[in-house]
């Protein structure tokens, strides 16, 4: 199988894993952000957080998210550590963050051992409009590499800006999943073939768009509801993906 995907805590499951073993961890951990105080950020959940009160869907929670800022980028150095022995030299890191949680986050991927490249910007042009103020349609990708890229080793010219809405209606499975079409794009930092590692894997979207594109996939998942959500994306993919082969065989 191109995929597996852990249920279970990530630093437990990342600890079993083995040296030099993905190409790419691409993940986009909770943000323990979304709240105009601090006490706003550390005491709703993400549901409250992350979702209008009108909402007419019953998306489930997930924990994580109630973390002070100083927590958070401890966390994140813990984890990011782990991530940096399980990737191959010149291999990357991707993760999603947002406006608040950006300093940290690029902290915490220096501290952990990464070589900070850049910044790339997600933006979500169906944002809502804040009346005396500037719109916050836009969250961000922080990435950065183990060690020295070798650009012939996988070639690809891949821009620093990406522009699609987050999924909704039936396509929404997760409170802040992110759209295939984009993670479709960030994969392929990845070489074809290669390994990509989401270790906040939610809905599975990652390793939706790793699939898609090729690449293999490790993903970890605490929710359980989540992580069956994941399963049946996954296995979804796959089935289809066979049958696109199998189509273009008999053609």
């Amino acid at each position: 199988m191109p995929f597996s995907l852990h249920k279970g805590d990530a630093l437990s499951v990342l600890a079993g894993l083995p040296d030099d073993c993905v190409d790419s961890v691409i993940t986009d951990p909770p943000y323990n952000s979304g709240g105009r105080t601090a006490k706003e950020r550390t005491s709703r959940t993400a549901k409250q957080k992350y979702t209008s009160g009108d909402a007419k869907h019953t998306l489930a929670d997930f924990t994580g998210e109630n973390m002070d800022q100083r927590s958070y980028g401890f966390w994140l150095t813990q984890i990011m550590t782990e991530a940096h022995r399980l990737t191959k030299t010149g291999g990357t890191a991707l993760l999603f963050t947002d406006w608040r949680q950006l300093p940290v986050t690029t902290d915490a991927i220096q501290a952990a051992g990464w070589l900070w490249r850049g910044i790339l910007t997600w933006h979500k042009p169906q944002a809502r409009p804040q009346k005396g103020r500037f719109r916050q349609d836009c969250e961000y990708v922080i990435w950065a590499s183990n060690g020295p890229i070798d650009g012939n080793r996988n070639p690809v010219y891949l821009p620093g800006l990406y522009s699609a809405s987050q999924p909704s209606g039936k396509a929404r499975r997760h409170i802040t999943q992110k759209p295939v079409e984009v993670m479709r794009e960030l994969v392929k930092i990845a070489p074809p073939g290669g390994t990509v590692l989401d270790f906040c894997a939610g809905s599975g979207s990652t390793g939706v768009a790793a699939l898609l594109e090729g690449r293999d996939f490790i993903g970890v998942e605490k929710t359980e509801h989540y992580a069956s959500i994941a399963a049946d994306r996954l296995a979804e993919t796959i089935r289809e993906t066979l049958a696109q082969d199998d189509l273009i065989l008999a053609v």
